[in-house]
């Protein structure tokens, strides 16, 4: 989320570098008619692929041309896009899949909208006039510098395009550091200038997140995308003076452990102690994230105490708790039959070191049901879909005057799945003066703060 620190989580970071977030189910698709011209005008023109001019290679002042290339990151902006508008204030290019020909050669101002018809793609103008399809993806670029506008939405580097079976994906190549500028502010929040520390500490760990990421993933055409699945990227509209002093303070500057950049998740508010990875994922354990307690020495305080969901109450009625249930259930346990049943008690089975519910037990008209870990928050969900904001919690339940579950009320403290860093601890420790490297290595002991290289 942008505009403050996230208050949804950083969901199911794998530290075997699976993604940490959750996403919903993405709009059914519909693909817009490809219908000629009216019959009464002749057709437009369309543009065929022209080589480029013998020296244009990419200049140097292209920020994505000049990176090295392992300081490159592929984000996804959309898997399942249904339409795209491309233009940009200064001039810019579309080429087609290995660069060999120019499709396009737009001035500044000048936009283009890219369509598919199965997997081949072509651009067009306002006025009619379209490229010839070719096979993605197509490449927009910078003539020279400046960025690019993606459906209204500014970008640095280049976009890719393809044609998926859900539509359109759309890439965001761009240098690690330049992704960091749209990424660090949407994940702490707009932050004063007095809690910087904290902003350096989230530059670190994001981008140490995601060099572990850049070439790793399952998807041969991006590294990461851009939602919580992995981090909040929002490209050049969500950069900010404070997110941007942090980035360039600490460019290149990782965290690792035993000589190698660590997975470095990370969470809004821990509610007093931080989790293990096995306390909520289906997970080993990890030597650079163990439980920390976030109590602020002398004090029965805790330096995220300040964040504004530290303390929470969600209740489910009875008919919420069976709808819920029934939608979910059956992703995170087993269910015979695919039917649970409808809810008659839910109990907490056991608890973690931290103190998170570990097991938590259904009991339905069909039997019992346990739920282990970060899984609870999935499946106890409110009527918008939002998940449970942590496994940090009570229960307390009410019956009817029949005899069955009326009403289940949960009360619990923190947000998020509580591995790693606590954001509004590092927020509360940069307000009490902690620097950045203190800060992470707190959240992460026995890492050390490096460059990349």
């Amino acid at each position: 989320m942008s505009g403050r620190v996230r208050g949804s989580i950083l969901v199911a970071v794998l530290i075997a570098g699976a993604g940490c977030r959750s996403a919903g189910t993405p709009p059914p698709i519909v693909e817009p008619p490809l219908e000629p011209p009216p019959a009464a005008a002749p057709p437009p023109p369309s543009i065929r692929p022209t080589p480029p001019p013998r020296a244009a290679s990419p200049p140097a002042a292209n920020p994505a041309a000049r990176a090295p290339e392992r300081a490159l990151v592929r984000v996804a902006l959309a898997t399942s896009g249904r339409s795209l508008t491309i233009s940009s204030l200064d001039p810019w290019e579309l080429l087609d899949r290995d660069g060999a020909h120019v499709l396009v050669r737009a001035p500044a101002g000048e936009q283009w909208n890219i369509e598919r018809d199965g997997r081949m793609l072509r651009a067009g103008r306002a006025d009619g006039l379209h490229t010839d399809w070719v096979a993605g993806p197509v490449v927009a670029r910078l003539a020279d510098t400046g960025v690019l506008v993606e459906n209204g939405k500014r970008y640095r580097g280049e976009l890719h395009v393809s044609a998926a079976d859900s539509g359109l994906v759309i890439v965001n190549r761009l240098p690690l550091e330049d992704y960091l500028l749209g990424v660090v502010p949407l994940e702490i929040g707009p932050r004063a200038p007095a809690e910087s520390a904290a902003v350096q500490a989230q530059a670190v760990a994001a981008r140490s997140y995601a060099d572990v990421r850049i070439g790793a993933g399952t998807s041969v055409s991006y590294d990461l995308t851009s939602t919580v699945l992995d981090q909040v990227y929002g490209g050049v509209d969500a950069e900010t003076a404070v997110g941007t002093k942090a980035v360039e303070s600490t460019r290149g500057l990782v965290l690792k452990y035993a000589g190698r950049v660590v997975s470095a998740p990370y969470h809004s508010s821990c509610g007093g102690v931080t989790a293990e990875p096995q306390e909520v994922w289906h997970s080993d354990s990890v030597p650079y994230l163990k439980s920390v307690s976030d109590r602020i020495p002398g004090t029965d305080r805790y330096y995220c105490d300040i964040a504004p969901n530290f303390q929470w109450m969600r209740t489910f009625t009875a008919s919420q708790l069976d709808a819920d249930i029934a939608r979910y259930l059956a992703s995170y346990t087993s269910v015979p039959g695919g039917t649970p049943g409808t809810a008659r008690d839910v109990s907490v089975a056991s608890r973690t070191p931290s103190g998170r519910v570990g097991l938590l037990t259904i009991t339905t008209s069909r039997g019992n049901f346990a739920l282990r870990g970060n899984d609870i928050r999935f499946v106890l969900r409110a009527p918008s879909g939002e998940i449970l904001n942590s496994t940090y919690f009570s229960v307390e339940t009410t019956m009817g005057p029949d005899g069955r579950l009326a009403a289940l009320v949960v009360h619990g403290t923190g947000n998020g799945h509580g591995v790693g860093m606590c954001q509004w601890g590092a927020i509360g420790r940069a307000r009490a003066g902690q620097d950045f490297r203190t800060i992470l290595a707190t959240y992460y002991p026995g890492t050390t703060v490096e460059p990349i290289e």
